[in-house]
This record gives C-alpha cells, structure tokens and sequence, in this order.
C-alpha cells in the first residue's frame, strides 16, 4: 500500500490553511486526514493544524484492529478536538471563529472506512470509475439535493463556500462515517475543495487511471492542474494505492 500527499498554498491565497498526515497506530492500522481550515489567515491554519496532529498523535497510541472500534474511536475524538478548537479560539481574540473541515480515511484487512465533515472530499477510483464516497456538508450540496440548482452550478454558485458542518465553531460536530470493501488496484483520493472546485471530476478520473506515474506524481499533477485553472484556494491532494493482494480476500 503507497501513500503520498501533497499540499501547495495555491494561487490567490497568503497563507496555506489546509493540514495533511498519514499515522499508524500500534496495530498496524494506517489513518490518513486531511484538514481545510476556515476562519481567516489566523485561525484556519491553527484549527487545521490541531485537528490532523492531536488526532494524529492519538491514533499512534491506540490498540484497535476492527472497522467497529474504528468509528467509536473516530466519533469521540471528533467531538474531543472540536471542543478543543472551541476553547482555543475563545482563548485567543484573533483565532475567534476558526474551524477546520476534514475527510479521513481508515484501512483494514479487506475493508477501509471513509470519514468527513465540511465539504473536503473522499474518492475512490476502481477499475477505470471514479466514485464520489463523501458527500459535502455545505449549502450549495443542500440546495443540489433539493433540485433548486444543478451540479453545475453549485461549482460558481457564490454561496458555495458556506459549509453547514465543521470541526469548530459549533457544539455539535457529527461527522459521516462508511464502511466499503477495498480491493486491490484501489485508489483512494482525499482532497480539499481547493482540488475539486478547480479540477472536475472526469480529470480526477483521468490522473488516477494513468499507469505510467506512482501516487506522489499524481499528487504532483493534480495540484499543477489546480493552479492552472485559478488555484483560488489552498489545494491539497493523499492518494491512497492499494497494491497486489488485499488482505482478508
């Protein structure tokens, strides 16, 4: 299995708000997140930050083997950190509403479990298709579900920044969490809107089906294909390759 990530601060903005790691905890398990901060050059980068690195960190120490453990760990230790960004911006003047979004993903023997909250999205790209397993906690995404506007146009609609779940910011932080089965010549993409609000999804598509590149040239492709197109915001991009045999099939 091959992980590699890149994250670029993109064309427009001053800072880089988005957040990346892959950790391992004392099973062997392998958790990879990405964070998109929101709340200002101030305070995006800090709550990105805390979400990827305290979960990080106590991940390494946990003991757990199974998908179940999994989304019981993930749910309390969203809602820990939450509260633990909410403190810290009432701590401090200039981190006042900051959040961070996250997509995470989990794998197992035979199995992966894909986790998000906001509008920062988890991919899975088998067998030539692209699929979208995340779906955006934003306003536009509701206004799409209603049929008020098309998919299209929630890509320029000007409200499209408006995330209607974050880590931060608010009490309540329910973060999405399936289960899928993983096979080999899986690959997974987790990304930031940056990405996606940039490069559309038949492009996606047609980084990952390339054999001639490893992940971290795709990682690399895709952040130039951003930029190319505007890089309006931070972009960051984790491939996941699942290689040759998968475990448990």
């Amino acid at each position: 299995m091959d992980f590699a990530y890149r994250s670029d601060i993109g064309q427009q903005r001053e800072e880089n708000e988005d957040y990346v790691g892959v950790f391992k905890n004392k099973a062997g398990i392998n958790f990879a997140i990405v964070a998109d901060g929101i709340g200002g050059h101030q305070g995006g980068d800090v709550a990105s930050e805390m979400a990827v690195s305290h979960m990080g960190y106590r991940f390494e120490n946990t003991t757990f083997d199974q998908p179940t453990d999994a989304v019981k760990w993930l749910a309390n230790e969203v809602q820990d950190e939450n509260q633990h960004i909410i403190e810290k911006a009432r701590e401090f003047s200039d981190l006042k509403g900051m959040g961070t979004t996250m997509v995470a993903t989990l794998l197992f023997d035979g199995e992966f479990l894909m986790a998000n909250l906001g509008d920062s999205r988890g991919y899975l790209f088998r067998e030539g298709e692209l699929h979208q397993l995340t779906e955006d906690h934003s306003l536009v995404n509701e206004l799409v579900k209603r049929g008020e506007i098309s998919a299209e146009q929630a890509r320029k609609h000007p409200q499209k920044n408006i995330i209607t779940r974050t880590l931060g910011i608010s009490p309540d932080a329910d973060i999405d969490t399936n289960l899928f089965e993983m096979a080999a010549g899986d690959q997974l993409l987790l990304c930031s809107d940056g990405l996606t609000n940039m490069v559309p999804d038949d492009q996606l598509a047609s980084v990952l089906k390339a054999t001639d590149q490893t992940a971290a040239q795709k990682c690399e492709t895709l952040i130039k294909m951003a930029n190319t197109a505007g890089g309006l915001d931070n972009i960051t991009a984790l491939i996941v390759a699942v290689d040759g045999e998968v475990a448990g099939k």
